[in-house]
C-alpha cells in the first residue's frame, strides 16, 4: 500500500435499549462531523436500519457486519464510540462478523455531574470496560484513547483519531508491503541477510530482481528521449551537481534512475533495497545513491546494499510519520559525548533530511577504491537539526520471527569533519541502546525520519502486528 492520505473508517456507535437512545442520535451526529472535519471517509449503518442508528443486539450488528464486509475493500479501519453503557455483545459481533483484521480505536464520552438522571446518563464509563473485556476474549485487538472517557466534540478526540489513522497506515501497509530486492547483496555484508519467509508469514512480499536486468533497460533508454531529459534535468535541480562529475555521468545516472522507478512502477512496490555496490561501478559506471535518494523523496523508501529489512523499517516509518525515511550507519562516536554519535551513509539521505542544498559528486570512501569517475550520484552534505524516530526490524531465523527496536533522538548542529551524508545524532541512554543493538544482533543500519511518533510504531507493532519490540527510554 502506497503512502494513503485519505483513510476510509467504519464507524459503529453503540447502545443498549434501557438507554436513552437520543445519546446515540446525539453522538453519531457529532462523530460524522468530525469525520468531515477530519477529512476521512466513512461507512456507517444508515439510521433506518436499526431502531435508533446505532449498534445494540445481534441483528444490529449482523446488518453492520455485511455492510461493513461489503465494503472491506475501502476501510482502514474502525472506530467505535460508545455514548452509553452500550452492548458490548452488539459491538463485538458487529466487529468479529465483519473479519476485516483492521485497527480498533474504542472511545466512550463523560457524563456530566449534573446529568445521571435515569434518561440523561451514559455509563459509558462501565460500558467501555465491557467492551474491551468482549474484544479480549474473542482476540481482537484494539486501541485506547487517551483518557478512559471524555467529550467527543473535543480537540483530544481528532488527536486520537489522527494518531488512530496513523496506525492504520502502519497495520495495514506493512501487512501488504511489497518490497523490491535490486540485485544481489554484497557479500561481505551478512549484517543484513533477511528471511523472505518470515517477512511473508506477516504480509510482506519480497520481489527480487537481477542487477543486469535493470542495467540492461538502462542501456536501452534512447539518449534523445523526453522522459530522459526530464529526469536529467530532475537531477541537475535535485543539488548542485559537483564540477568534476562529466555531463555523460549524469545522464547514465538519469538512464539508470529511470530504469530503476520504471521497474518498480511496473511492479506495484512500496520500497526497495538496492546492490548500491560494487557491480553498478564497475559494470555500468555511476553510483545509485541520488536515484535512491530521490525516491525516498517521493516516499518510495530505498535502501542501500540490499538490506530488506531496511527498506521494511523505512516504509514503517514513513507510514507513521508521512516523512521521507533514510537509512543510516551507526557509525562513530562524537568524542568522550556517550550520549551522542555520528549516523551517516555514502550518499542516499532524502533531500529533506539535509540542512542546505546537497551536493551530488563521487563516492568518497568507495571512490577511492572503485574510481572517482566510475561512482558519480552520492548526494553529500549535513543533516539538519530537529527531532527524528529511529526504528529497526530483523528477521530472527533462530526465533522464527520478527524482532525491532525503536526510540526518539534529536539532530544536532555540530560540525563533524566527514565526507558524504552526515547526522550528528543525540539519543538519552545511547549506551544501553548500542548494548541492546549488539547483544541481539541486530544490524549497523538504522532506519530515522522527521518527527516523533515513537508511540504509534510501538502500539501498530506490538498491538496489531504481534513483533517482538524494545522500545528505548
Amino acid at each position: 500500500m502506497a503512502y494513503k492520505k485519505k483513510l476510509t473508517f467504519g464507524l459503529i456507535v453503540g447502545t443498549r435499549n434501557i438507554c436513552n437512545a437520543k445519546l446515540g442520535l446525539d453522538a453519531r451526529e457529532v462523530l460524522l462531523k468530525k469525520m468531515e472535519k477530519l477529512g476521512y471517509g466513512y461507512v456507517i449503518i444508515p439510521v433506518s436500519e436499526t431502531s435508533s442508528g446505532s449498534i445494540d443486539d445481534y441483528k444490529d450488528a449482523q446488518k453492520c457486519a455485511k455492510l461493513f464486509s461489503d465494503n472491506r475493500d475501502i476501510i482502514d479501519g474502525i472506530i467505535v464510540v460508545l455514548p452509553n453503557f452500550s452492548n458490548e455483545v452488539g459491538i463485538v459481533n458487529a466487529i468479529n462478523g465483519a473479519k476485516l483484521n483492521v485497527p480498533v480505536l474504542i472511545q466512550a464520552m463523560d457524563d456530566d455531574n449534573d446529568k445521571v438522571d435515569v434518561y440523561s446518563r451514559r455509563d459509558s464509563f462501565c460500558g467501555k470496560i465491557s467492551v474491551c473485556n468482549n474484544l479480549y476474549q474473542y482476540g481482537i485487538p484494539f486501541t485506547d484513547t487517551t483518557y478512559h472517557t471524555y467529550p467527543l466534540d473535543s480537540e483530544l478526540f481528532e488527536k486520537d483519531v489522527d494518531n488512530f489513522s496513523a496506525i492504520c497506515r502502519v497495520v495495514n501497509g506493512l501487512s501488504h508491503a511489497r518490497i523490491g530486492a535490486i540485485g544481489a547483496r554484497p557479500a561481505g555484508f551478512q549484517t543484513v541477510r533477511a528471511s523472505e519467509k518470515i517477512l511473508q508469514a506477516t504480509g510482506i512480499t519480497v520481489v527480487p530482481v537481477d542487477l543486469s536486468e535493470i542495467l540492461g533497460a538502462a542501456n536501452k533508454i534512447d539518449g534523445n528521449a523526453a522522459e530522459l531529459k526530464a529526469k536529467v534535468a530532475e537531477i541537475q535541480a535535485y543539488g548542485t551537481i559537483a564540477s568534476t562529475a562529466k555531463a555523460d555521468k549524469v545522464i547514465r545516472q538519469a538512464k539508470f534512475g529511470l530504469a530503476l522507478e520504471n521497474w518498480i512502477a511496473e511492479n506495484e512496490l512500496d520500497a526497495s533495497a538496492v546492490q548500491c555496490w560494487e557491480s553498478l561501478q564497475k559494470n555500468y559506471g555511476c553510483s545509485s545513491c541520488v536515484s535512491m535518494s530521490m525516491m525516498s523523496e517521493k516516499l518510495i523508501p530505498s535502501a542501500c546494499e540490499v538490506d530488506i529489512a531496511g527498506a521494511v523499517s523505512m516504509y514503517a516509518l514513513l507510514l507513521a510519520s508521512g516523512n521521507a525515511p533514510a537509512l543510516l550507519d551507526w557509525n562513530n562516536n562524537f568524542a568522550a559525548e556517550r550520549n551522542k554519535c555520528v549516523c551517516t551513509h555514502c550518499g542516499n539521505f532524502p533531500k529533506s533530511f539535509m540542512k542546505t542544498t546537497p551536493t551530488i559528486g563521487s563516492l568518497d570512501l568507495l571512490g577511492t577504491v572503485l574510481g572517482q569517475e566510475d561512482t558519480f550520484g552520492a548526494v553529500k552534505g549535513p543533516v539538519a537539526a530537529g527531532d527524528f524516530t529511529f526504528f529497526r526490524i530483523s528477521t530472527d531465523d533462530t526465533l522464527g520471527g520478527i524482532k525491532s527496536y525503536l526510540g526518539e533522538g534529536t539532530f544536532t548542529n555540530d560540525p563533524y569533519a566527514m565526507d558524504g551524508g552526515i547526522a550528528v545524532a543525540q539519543v538519552d541512554n545511547l549506551q544501553k541502546l548500542l548494548k541492546f543493538i549488539c547483544k541481539n544482533g541486530f544490524e549497523h543500519h538504522v532506519a530515522m525520519s522527521r518527527g516523533n511518533v515513537a508511540a504509534i510504531l510501538e502500539e501498530a507493532v506490538e498491538n496489531y502486528l504481534g513483533w517482538e519490540l524494545y522500545k528505548h527510554e
